[in-house]
């Protein structure tokens, strides 16, 4: 049985549903059906078309004043880069930019001086962490992290266009705690290499919808966050899991704010109920709102919909190690290398096994082969492209 207890690991930080995929979104009335106004639609729009504006800010709007000081962050942190998207002090500013600190500001309640302290923070963390190297370019083992992360990006049912985009943390898999979380700084890089990857699906770079105000409506730019925590024992935490989860708590409230719209706890026994009671005691009441706490992994579909998880947690779909988009590791690196030369061995191969015409008058052998059709293989960020998430209606 698995021996972690990271069950808290970012109370403000972010992951939610809502995105259109590689298309640009322009905003659209409220989705009717979302859970408590948290959701919203949006209409696909041709980019070539439709130049994303940010409605007008007055002079003595917070957002406008976050702009007016952005070009002395970036210069002071020496680094441009959040959640994929590059800021710009330009003017006007760039709608990616402006909605990268909506995000922040939203985070604080619209206090200025804490937004603009907590994006000096994260520019200044992400220059010296790298975060996107970690999630595009480096390799992770798959004895310390295999099974233990999934990213499902799903189309959701009601016709909107949209998709939830779902982040997994499988605390059962961990067979060895030490040799998962006994290198910590192993541990936050791969970590953070699946929030990265996670947030790559939101499109944020090219997101044409504005955020609303604080207080003023749902953000549309979130993700789902799913930690299963079956087989855990929840008692019995040791040294290098308890650091694990101190660390990775403090980290994602640090530097990933407005990223979560809804997170579970699910296959949690039910005598930590009162564990759960608890913790919702002393976090933000925003917050406390996003966490739903299940004793049952198959009572998940019932949350956000049985197209969207597999059997196991009640759903339709198909096994997360069968649909998940997971973290690079080194075999998924070694099969990307070695897809090259497969392809060319197969068809080296496909050329010598030819079909031999014998000719009675020479004695000679013709080749012939019939044209083969091949699929290549795709490889993204140095590692195997995700398995296309089929969509699945209820």
């Amino acid at each position: 049985m698995a021996n972690t207890g990271l069950v808290d690991e970012a109370s403000r930080a972010s992951a939610a549903p809502r995105t259109m995929g590689e298309g640009n979104l322009a905003p659209a009335a409220p989705h009717a059906g979302s859970d408590s106004g948290a959701q919203s639609t949006a209409v696909e729009v041709d980019s070539d078309e439709y130049d994303p504006q940010w409605p007008a800010l007055g002079a003595g709007h917070p957002l406008r004043k976050f702009q007016d000081r952005l070009p002395s962050i970036l210069q002071g942190a020496g680094y441009e880069e959040v959640y994929g998207v590059q800021l710009s002090g330009q003017t006007p500013v760039p709608f990616s930019t402006t909605l990268i600190l909506q995000k922040f500001l939203r985070a604080n309640a619209n206090q200025l001086e804490l937004a603009v302290e907590q994006l000096k923070a994260t520019l200044i963390w992400r220059k010296e962490f790298q975060p996107l190297r970690a999630a595009q370019d480096e390799v992770f083992d798959e004895q310390r992290f295999g099974g233990l992360g999934y990213i499902t990006v799903v189309e959701t049912d009601d016709g909107s266009g949209w998709r939830d985009v779902i982040t997994w943390n499988i605390y059962g898999a961990v067979t060895d705690s030490k040799r998962t979380f006994g290198d910590l700084d192993g541990f936050l890089r791969w970590r953070v290499a699946l929030m990265e990857r996670s947030i790559r699906h939101l499109h944020l770079d090219s997101a044409c919808a504005a955020i609303p105000d604080y207080g003023q409506g749902p953000d549309p730019y979130q993700m789902i966050q799913v930690h299963d925590y079956l087989s855990v024992r929840f008692l019995r935490m040791d040294g290098a899991t308890r650091a694990a989860s101190q660390r990775t708590i403090a980290l994602f409230q640090s530097y990933y704010p407005e990223l979560l719209v809804r997170k579970f706890f699910v296959n949690v026994p039910f005598v930590m109920g009162w564990l759960y009671s608890a913790m919702k005691v002393f976090v933000a009441k925003e917050t406390a709102k996003k966490l739903t706490m299940l004793s049952y992994g198959n009572q998940l579909a019932d949350q956000i919909g049985s197209h969207a998880v597999p059997v196991a947690y009640g759903g339709h779909g198909e096994p997360l190690a069968v649909v998940g988009e997971t973290v690079s590791s080194a075999a998924a690196a070694a099969a990307a290398a070695a897809a090259p030369a497969a392809a060319a061995a197969a068809a080296a191969s496909r050329s010598g096994a030819v079909a031999q015409v014998g000719s009675v008058e020479t004695g000679s052998a013709h080749a012939t082969a019939a044209p083969v059709a091949e699929k290549p293989e795709v490889v993204e960020g140095g590692t195997m492209a995700p398995v296309p998430i089929p969509s699945q209606k209820m």
